[in-house]
């Protein structure tokens, strides 16, 4: 296997940590992302001492041209895109910029990649909300349902991926995961958001009563199954991180407000639900199961206490941050 490994969305909190794994694992690794590298607090490949990685700032609306030239410079056996607009319910108020970014750019990124003979596979990190609402487990080859524009963005470059894959023998795998939460989230998601809301006092909003329900699944899990997928994965294979367990939103507050002492029901309030949200959804990780011998190795309840260690002890950080998701076109 090659040692070269190129990450767009380096700066994303799932790329971040992917950085971080391969870089364990002895990859050279170069990242790209549009924004400057944020605060060492959200970068774990920050939180030690490394070599062998490269960082560029470049956006995928903007500088393809130097993002190939970057590609071609390096030449990496594997590119792993976690690059994407991926706010839900936000994509309802701009939804132009999510289908720039996600099906637009995306596409024109993927028809210069398909030029490149040294790639051995292309990773694409897909999103299980292309699947919509679903119940019951959520098998690897369900049609696509999408219901917001985010999903509906997201569908459009994956379709576009298959037709590369009959059409010019594109070497991409689709890799879809649960709901991914760890240490260094940004605070806008849901277990982090809890966690420094009831440090600092606030009171947390609950949409919808918090009814839908998720799996919930460490960031380290899907970092195991994604290098997996490049290692043992087949052109066209679609693989599903997710857990067997499944909890609502209400239940998952609820968990972090008895870890922490703290009283739900003094430091909760119910709001209105978000447009177009899926209520539920459990992926079905057989594939990755059998074909790339991974498990999810990491239990909820381990997987909070570890986010909110590293929420405590960065507080004086974190309480600076912003709080709320910041959209950028």
């Amino acid at each position: 296997m090659g040692n070269r490994i190129l990450i767009l969305g380096s700066n994303s909190f799932s790329g971040s940590h992917f950085v971080t794994h391969c870089l364990l694992e002895g990859f050279d690794v170069v990242g790209i992302s549009r924004s400057s590298e944020l605060s060492p607090v959200f970068l774990p490949y920050k939180w030690r001492s490394f070599s062998r990685f490269k960082f560029y700032s470049l956006d995928l609306n903007l500088h393809l041209k130097d993002i190939m030239q970057v590609i071609n410079d390096f030449q990496p056996e594997y590119i792993v895109n976690f690059a994407a607009q991926s706010m839900v319910g936000e994509s309802w108020n701009q939804p132009e910029n999510w289908f720039m970014t996600n099906t637009v750019s995306t596409i024109n990124f993927h028809d210069k990649l398909r030029h490149c003979s040294f790639i051995k596979k292309y990773i694409h990190i897909s999103t299980p909300e292309v699947y919509g609402n679903c119940t019951g487990l959520v098998k690897e080859n369900t049609n696509y349902n999408p219901s917001t524009p985010y999903a509906v963005s997201r569908a459009a470059a994956d379709m576009s991926l298959m037709s590369f894959i009959k059409t010019y023998n594109f070497p991409v795998i689709f890799t879809r995961a649960a709901n991914v939460y760890g240490a260094g989230q940004q605070l806008y998601r849901i277990i982090p958001r809890t966690i420094i809301y009831f440090l600092t006092g606030r009171k947390l909003s609950l949409h919808g009563g918090g009814h839908s329900e998720r799996s919930f699944i460490h960031i380290s899990d899907v970092c195991n199954g994604t290098l997996l997928a490049c290692q043992k994965g087949n052109p066209g294979d679609i693989f599903h991180f997710s857990t067997s367990q499944i909890i609502s939103i209400r239940s998952l507050v609820e968990k972090i407000a008895t870890k922490m002492n703290i009283d739900f029901h003094k430091h909760v309030e119910i709001v209105g639900d978000r447009l177009g949200k899926d209520s539920a959804y459990l992926l079905d990780s057989s594939q990755a199961k059998i074909q790339l011998n991974w498990t999810n190795s990491v239990n909820i309840d381990a997987g909070i206490e570890e986010t909110i260690s590293w929420v405590t002890n960065n507080l004086d950080i974190l309480k600076n941050e912003n709080f709320n998701y910041v959209h950028k076109k």
